[in-house]
């Protein structure tokens, strides 16, 4: 796979002066009238649900019928009796009758009609009565569609795009799953924004990356923008299995009796050695970025163990790259939506969204700053773009140090070598614990103590010139900030948040579905380090992302390992460390063998964006060298956990 252009910095311009344009044709009494807020003023109780089938053009199952996905639908009764049309929120997840959604896993529930009762989330509650329709739309291959799951395939992202389309009259629908009678969109204007956590937001970002028109907005939270990248990262492999276990982990049981020839194209189009595949081009939506005509709102987790940070740098930056609108939210949690972290202030800002992207009202939210990100638990500030104006990339050298310890992390070249021996029973948390003292599992150098803060904001990426003695090794590079903070606890089950047992309401209610959600709060740890950004690859890898081989033993190579994105402040009297090791535990799985690695650090690099670049650094580090090390073990945050292998909404 290329690599993706990374640094890239986007400023609205082209809104903002298109809202100078119109307010300038405006008379004050006209921009006075002009509505800035949508209002509960319909009624949930009395609203419309209703089920169609959508044909998705696809035959994926093989029963010689075209596949059909359940579309349920609540929308308001009000707009449709006066002949208003009102715009669409839809979430298309293949979770409402396996899984669950929300941290509460809540599934669709029915009426004796089969109209929909419960609508798992408060999507439906808070916005139905505001004037907007919600659609929730079952995947091919699960609940009450048809056809099968793909993961990220052709097929699941038909079934939200088909559906799009006969919201703007492009595609047939029907009243039944077998039936005859078609059904018409009438009531919309055809305006939709899809939202959507995990997998679900994964549709999004893939549906948008189709271009379709009428897809005006998509709200991705913690998804994934290239499969590939979900399972390998540059042919180390993330999980030890393919998206043929998520596909039948999902599929309904009528689709697992029929689509075991997906299932078979799954596990041939995605083997384990991790190289790329004509599979993986159909799943990667960076690559179509330039098809984007939607706004994005992308919400993720900077500690994602689950969909990665990786994700949102690379999808980001080809967003970017071709003038999206967007906008930002980063949180210190992992695989947690913002409802769980940020309820108030979410609930508060997707409204605004949702009415500017879709009812067209200058709230003034697309001249609001660009990023919120959450510097500590509940603490957050803002950026007007992201990565901030004045971010470049510095390259960092690590050097042997002085004296028995780590070694140094600085902007001059580095001298000799470091090596180290790959243990697959340590993860990232054991290295940085020891950061201060020489261990045979790891490579590791710090800066000295901060006489300022200094702030990374972006992706970065380590260079890496290493001599394996097997002929297989894994790579693991990893940025901590060395010092005591407070965060959030993402390798806890909550990953970041405790639930409470009271609950908080969002919008209105009926008997079958209520609005009120438990409540939740910061999960914290105290620590002495924190993980700021990782990486992955397979030494085998080293000549091209696409493909990997085995190695000559004895023989030094050099590979570029992609970190993930961040946005991290490390204070003044901390330090930043560089790890250089092998096998982290639980985030990737081993090689075949158990390598040496030999680091030649003259050749050895890391280029880094902050705020600032390189006379940042430098302005920095120019204090005295850190006191001599005590050998007392770093407290972190527990290992992580073991790997997840499900893009799952619910906690």
């Amino acid at each position: 796979m290329p690599k993706r252009t990374r640094f890239t910095t986007w400023r609205p311009l082209a809104t903002a002066a298109t809202a100078a344009l119109v307010a300038t044709l405006l008379t004050p009494a006209a921009a006075d009238a002009a509505p800035r807020e949508s209002r509960p003023v319909h009624s949930y109780d009395n609203a419309i649900r209703e089920a169609v089938w959508v044909d998705t053009g696809l035959d994926g199952d093989r029963d010689g019928r075209p596949d059909r996905v359940a579309v349920d639908i609540v929308r308001p009764r009000e707009p449709a009796r006066q002949g208003r049309k009102v715009p669409v929120i839809m979430d298309a997840s293949p979770y409402y009758s396996c899984c669950g959604r929300g941290n509460e896993s809540q599934k669709k529930t029915y009426d004796a009609n089969g109209d929909v009762n419960q609508m798992p989330l408060y999507y439906d509650n808070y916005f139905v009565p505001r004037g907007y329709a919600f659609v929730g739309v079952d995947l091919a291959g699960t609940n009450r569609s048809d056809g099968c799951v793909d993961v990220g395939g052709r097929s699941d992202i038909q079934s939200a795009k088909a559906v799009v389309d006969w919201l703007n009259g492009r595609a047939k629908a029907y009243t039944t799953r077998t039936g005859t009678t078609r059904a018409k969109a009438a009531w919309t204007n055809g305006k939709t924004g899809m939202i959507g956590k995990s997998w679900d937001g994964t549709i999004a970002n893939g549906v948008a990356a189709t271009g379709v028109e009428g897809l005006k907005t998509i709200v991705p939270i913690s998804a994934i923008s290239s499969w590939y990248d979900y399972y390998f990262q540059q042919g180390a492999p993330l999980y030890d299995s393919g998206p043929e276990w998520l596909s039948d982990y999902v599929n309904s049981p009528d689709a697992r009796a029929k689509c075991a020839a997906v299932q078979r194209k799954l596990v041939d189009g995605a083997p384990r050695t991790g190289d790329w595949t004509p599979l993986w081009t159909e799943r990667d939506y960076v690559r179509a970025a330039r098809k984007v005509k939607a706004s994005v709102f992308l919400v993720h987790g900077m500690q994602d163990l689950n969909v990665r940070m990786k994700h949102v740098g690379q999808w980001w930056d080809a967003l970017a790259k071709n003038g999206v609108e967007r906008k930002i939210w980063l949180s210190r949690t992992g695989h947690v939506d913002p409802f769980d972290f940020r309820r108030a202030t979410w609930v508060e800002t997707l409204h605004r969204w949702f009415d500017h992207e879709l009812k067209g009202y200058d709230n003034g939210i697309d001249r609001e700053p660009m990023a919120d990100i959450e510097r500590a638990p509940d603490r957050w500030t803002t950026s007007k773009t992201w990565p901030p104006s004045g971010t470049r990339a510095a390259t960092l050298r690590p050097d042997r140090g002085a004296q028995a310890g780590a070694g140094t992390l600085g902007l001059h070249r580095g001298h000799g070598t470091a090596t180290f021996t790959d243990d697959p029973k340590l993860s990232e948390t054991d290295w940085a614990a020891q950061i201060d003292k020489p261990t045979r599992e790891k490579a590791g150098f710090v800066t000295r103590p901060l006489t300022r803060d200094l702030r990374l904001s972006g992706s970065s990426e380590v260079t890496v010139t290493a001599t394996p003695s097997t002929p297989t090794a894994h790579l693991s590079a990893v940025l901590v900030d060395i010092g005591p903070a407070t965060i959030r606890d993402y390798a806890d089950a909550g990953e970041g948040i405790t639930t409470l047992t009271g609950r908080t309401c969002w919008g209105a209610s009926t008997a079958g579905d209520s609005s009120c959600f438990k409540e939740t709060k910061a999960k914290t740890a105290d620590v002495d380090y924190t993980i700021v950004s990782r990486g992955w690859a397979d030494l085998g890898n080293h000549a091209s992302d696409l493909t990997g081989g085995p190695l000559t033993p004895g023989k030094p190579y050099t590979i570029t390992l992609d970190l993930a994105a961040t946005d991290h402040v490390v204070p003044k009297g901390h330090r930043l460390a560089l790890i250089v090791a092998g096998t982290d535990k639980g985030l990737i799985d081993p090689p075949a063998d158990r390598p040496e690695l030999t680091v030649d650090l003259s050749r050895t690099s890391a280029r880094v964006p902050f705020v600032g670049g390189a006379a940042a650094f430098a302005r920095a580090t120019t204090g005295a060298a850190a006191a001599t090390p005590d050998a007392t073990p770093l407290d972190g945050v527990r290992d992580p956990r073991t790997a997840h292998r499900v893009p799952e909404g619910s906690q």
